[in-house]
């Protein structure tokens, strides 16, 4: 049963079509890796699936709530049904966003409180339950500026699954990691994808797209290039682009 439906998306940044036609299924609990260049629309995409990016035109649908854009504002019932979207998608940025004035268990309930109106003492019952599941029970009261990049990304997990979500968004998540901390990250994740969480992660991580994805989608130029299991795609790619793109990744490490 697919949970996320994009159909025919495109997105415009005013003359320039940064999306051309996106058309892409995720089946509840699969976990789908993009991966391409910079500026080939991965992320933008990624983005409009939670209209953190309000597509041109398309339709966005997550677990049966859908937003069709015609170029046009949107209606007020429109923006409500994007809210409801919000609710069902956690993201993770790759700059981690952490509120630096709160603590972790603060980062973690503000949105639980603020914006499910959840009772301060259930939400913080339920940071403290993902924050153990990501490993930093022990830095509950701490502040963002005491954490290192790995454990500021873990939190920043951690304060998504807060809010309970059906499906996880993740923006290249360890690229603003040292290479030393990329990998406790990537272990949550990982862990994630066991326990049955649907996923659309946008990684350069091509070790954790072959070894955890269900599906690797190869992005150029604002479109699906190709799209397959990550043994076909990194094994055998039927698209030149795809198999050139894959050398480039090769030759470079």
């Amino acid at each position: 049963m697919a949970i996320v439906q994009i159909e025919e998306l495109h997105k415009n940044f005013g003359t320039l079509e940064v999306l051309k036609g996106i058309t892409l299924e995720v089946q509840q609990g699969e976990v789908v890796t993009i991966i391409g260049r910079s500026g080939s629309g991965k992320s933008t995409l990624l983005r409009c699936v939670n209209f953190l990016e309000q597509p041109t035109h398309g339709t966005v649908s997550v677990d049966g709530l859908t937003v069709h854009v015609d170029q046009h504002k949107l209606s007020k019932a429109q923006k409500q049904m994007v809210h409801q979207i919000r609710l069902h998608t956690g993201m993770v940025f790759q700059e981690f966003n952490l509120f630096p004035h709160l603590s972790v268990i603060e980062n973690l309930i503000e949105a639980p409180v603020t914006v499910k109106r959840m009772n301060k003492d259930e939400a913080i019952a339920i940071g403290e339950k993902y924050l153990d599941k990501v490993g930093l029970s022990m830095k509950r009261d701490e502040f963002p500026n005491r954490l290192s990049g790995g454990q500021k990304q873990r939190v920043a997990i951690a304060r998504a699954l807060t809010m309970e979500p059906k499906v996880m968004l993740f923006d290249e998540p360890t690229s603003a990691l040292d290479p030393e901390l990329i990998g406790e990250v990537l272990a949550v994740m990982r862990q994630l994808a066991v326990e049955g969480m649907t996923m659309l992660v946008v990684s350069h991580e091509m070790s954790f797209a072959h070894e955890v994805s269900n599906r690797v989608v190869f992005m150029e130029d604002g479109a699906i290039v190709e799209q397959g299991p990550p043994e076909q795609l990194f094994d055998n790619p039927q698209n030149p682009q795809t198999r050139m793109f894959l050398q480039r990744i090769i030759e470079s490490k």
